[in-house]
């Protein structure tokens, strides 16, 4: 016996504008931010700021991920 799995839709209209809202932010904060930070001095800092991104968003995406699977 088959069984289809059904793909994951958005509720409504409002959901998928802000998941878009919460995208454009986010490449925001990774693209702009930091060429700010480079552009006016702020190496040391931006270097920093790396680093805490990648740590922490490896981190944030491996607990999203083993959440999804969970249900």
């Amino acid at each position: 016996m088959e069984t289809k799995n059904k793909r994951s839709t958005f509720s409504g209209q409002l959901g998928y504008v802000m998941a878009v809202a919460g995208s454009a932010v986010g490449l925001g904060n990774i693209w702009r931010f930091p060429y700010l930070a480079a552009k006016y001095g702020g190496g040391t800092f931006l270097f920093t700021y790396f680093i805490l991104a990648i740590t922490f968003g490896f981190a944030l995406l491996i607990s999203e991920t083993a959440l999804g699977r969970k249900n």
